[in-house]
């Protein structure tokens, strides 16, 4: 019986399978397939496969992915979807139009992302709602029958229906999705009322249409994965992450899939809250950094940190996202900043005469130039002509690497920045260590969260690499190196519930809402989750809810969450306390609006044993090697981490290696063996 998470990633594709009776764990990467996604995840699934000697029982089978994204930002080779979108009359533009924000504040040509519906593809439909719901002018039989055979004109791939005010009356987007549905039946529709029942209608009608273009894309691929695995003979049900940090069916996915659009990052913040928890571990902050990029994420007195809305297929800068950039999406997502930062991001000499590294990345393919293809040097490249990665060979020896390569293109840097091979390597890795400093900031600091009161789990190919250079830069003295941290995303996978949100507008003063309209609210929330996760597979006791708002106050653009508290005056004190501490000022005299009432509803999945880990029976002596720090070359110990017994210590400098990492340990830090984990500290803490 095993329980398997799967994790795509732009340069490999991870797995971990645990053996549900002895706890017994396999992880494997194999490369990605940016070109087809789906022959990663099947190439794991054989490779796994071939090491028993017959078929094992597939219990449970996660899986992360970034077509999504990928599909957004065009990296699919393929057209997206000709979507039709259907909208009151007079604001067919409002998904053109957006917001006033400019992504180039300065640049006055900047032109916004092409809109996911052409112009000629938006229909207005003469019907109207109040704010309040009341119809103002009412959707007649003709006007439906027409809009329907203007759809039907302009054969469409996928259609989304946002309609002014739907949230708070859906009757007249219910009765065009009918009816599109009836004369379309193999078209699928989205509309924005049961997709995001909340006000503003630019943010409504934009996350409606993102998920339309994405129906077809993201259904073909679960279809195709779904029927590969089962061919295979997989019986067990698919399930997928979500943006959000919990799991969903595949069937439910498919229907909505931009729930998915930020999969792949939030798995590793999931795993890392579960470590944390293990270890009793109040506040960590989650490093990941694999081999195009770095992310960062917080766990809080055990609670991810989730925002509520993100611009999908937007540009960053220095890991925040640019407003105005993207397509706006409201779905709730780990709050995570992200940098174009990993192993194979490329170093390079810009204009000026300047050693820049980034954000283009050599990915999987052709991949860094160690890898034997590529003439271009990259962080990886730097670390191994810096001796901190094995000259010889990665992923336990079974991934031949070509350490004179490396030399040779770092080389042709350092001939035109007057630098020898060795420092140009260190200011590669220097340069990319203060970028990603700079996305953990933006996730403690800016959050109002001092990251000296943090340890940190670094994990990814490269996290345990750097993990030391960025704590020490933030004043963190404890790290975390999870068991495998290369594959830890794919771990993370199985410690993760089925999760799903929902929400109700409020918009109300709290001071003139009382308790009961609050409890009617989630009550009927609650059912509606009840019945979601029943479906994707849960039992009512598994099932557990968690209620919040988003709050105001009056006249402000923006919400802060707040926890519920039965009381409208509690929820009102609560608001002035987290806008003091996230602001540093609190308006105690002004009236809190609450905007909308939100659940989340999650049932917890039969839950792996943790790992069984092998101890050994007598500690291995550690090698050496030559490893260039502050300067010159020193023989550095290199120990194999499957070869340290329990309570192990271990003084910088010296490198740890196993099969998915290497984790470097400087001087004045010190390392110690706990079971499935390895802790680094600052020994003058």
């Amino acid at each position: 019986m095993l329980r398997i998470g799967i994790d795509v990633g732009g340069t490999f594709t991870d797995l971990v399978a645990i053996n549900t009776a002895s706890g017994e764990q396999t992880v494997l990467k194999c490369a990605s397939t940016p070109r087809a996604p789906e022959q990663g995840v099947l190439d794991a699934i054989d490779r796994l496969f071939a090491g028993f000697a017959d078929l094992p029982e597939i219990e449970y089978l996660a899986h992360s992915t970034t077509i999504a994204t990928n599909a957004l930002l065009g990296q699919m080779h393929l057209e997206l979807p000709r979507v039709v979108f259907v909208t009151t009359e007079g604001f067919r533009d409002v998904i053109e139009i957006g917001r006033q924000n400019r992504s180039e504040v300065y640049n006055l040509f900047v032109t916004r992302p092409a809109p996911l519906a052409a112009r000629e593809n938006r229909i207005g439909v003469r019907e109207r709602m109040d704010y309040h719901g009341n119809v103002l002018t009412p959707l007649e039989t003709p006007e439906i029958e027409r809009v329907v055979a203007a759809v039907r004109e302009r054969n469409p791939d996928a259609i989304a229906v946002g309609l002014l005010h739907s949230y708070s009356n859906d009757a007249h987007e219910r009765a065009l999705g009918d009816a599109l549905g009836a004369a379309l039946p193999d078209i699928p529709i989205t509309l924005s009322s049961a997709i995001d029942p909340e006000y503003r209608e630019y943010e409504r009608f934009s996350t409606a249409v993102v998920n339309a273009a994405l129906l077809p894309i993201v259904q073909r691929y679960i279809d195709k994965l779904a029927s590969s695995l089962q061919r295979r003979g997989v019986q067990a049900p698919l399930f997928v992450m979500q943006s959000n940090g919990g799991m969903a069916a595949a069937a439910h996915i498919a229907q909505r899939p931009a729930a998915i659009i930020e999969s792949g990052p939030a798995s590793g913040v999931i795993g890392a809250a579960d470590l944390a928890r293990r270890a009793n571990i109040a506040r960590v902050l989650s490093f990941d950094m694999g081999g195009t990029t770095a992310k960062a994420g917080t766990i809080v007195d055990g609670a991810v940190q989730v925002a509520t809305e993100f611009e999908a297929a937007g540009s960053t800068h220095s890991g925040r996202s640019v407003k105005g950039s993207g397509y706006p999406v409201r779905f709730p997502f780990v709050d995570l900043a992200e940098i174009s930062a990993g192993g194979g991001t490329i170093a390079w000499i810009d204009e000026a005469g300047s050693l820049r590294v980034g954000p283009l990345s050599a990915g999987a393919d052709p991949g860094p130039a160690c890898y034997g293809i590529s003439d271009k040097a990259t962080v990886t490249d730097a670390n191994v002509v810096l001796g901190r990665l094995n000259r010889e060979a990665l992923v336990g020896g079974t991934f031949p690497i070509d350490a004179q390569r490396s030399r040779d293109a770092i080389a042709a840097l350092a001939s035109h920045i007057g630098l020898s091979i060795e420092e140009t390597a260190a200011g590669i890795v220097r340069i990319v260590d203060a970028q990603m400093a700079r996305v953990l900031r933006i996730v403690t600091v800016e959050r109002g969260l001092d990251p000296r009161e943090f340890s940190m789990v670094a994990f990814g190919g490269n996290g345990p690499l750097h993990g030391c250079a960025l704590a020490q830069e933030l004043g963190i003295t404890r790290i975390i190196v999870p068991r495998h941290p290369g594959v830890f995303s794919a771990h993370g996978l199985l410690a993760a519930g089925l999760r799903a949100n929902f929400v109700q507008p409020v918009l109300r003063d709290a001071a003139g809402t009382t308790a009961e309209e609050l409890q009617a609210i989630f009550e009927r929330l609650e059912r509606e989750g009840r019945r979601s996760l029943r479906e994707q597979g849960a039992s009512d006791e598994q099932i557990a809810f968690t209620r919040e708002y988003d709050a105001r106050y009056r006249g402000q653009s923006f919400e802060l969450d707040v926890a519920h508290d039965g009381d409208p005056g509690a929820i009102a004190a609560r608001f002035h306390e987290k806008h003091e501490q996230r602001y540093g000022y609190a308006a105690r005299e002004e009236a809190v609006e609450l905007v909308n009432a939100r659940l989340t509803a999650v049932a917890r999945v039969a839950a792996a044993p943790p790992a069984g880990v092998q101890t050994p029976q007598r500690e291995s002596g550690a090698g050496t090697r030559t490893v260039w720090i502050d300067g010159a070359w020193r023989d550095t110990p290199v120990y194999q981490r499957a070869a340290l017994r329990h309570g192990s210590q271990i003084a910088g400098p010296a490198l740890i290696e196993q099969y998915d990492t290497c984790t470097y340990v400087p001087a004045e830090w010190t390392a110690r063996s706990e079971h499935d984990m390895l802790i680094v500290e600052r020994s003058n803490a």
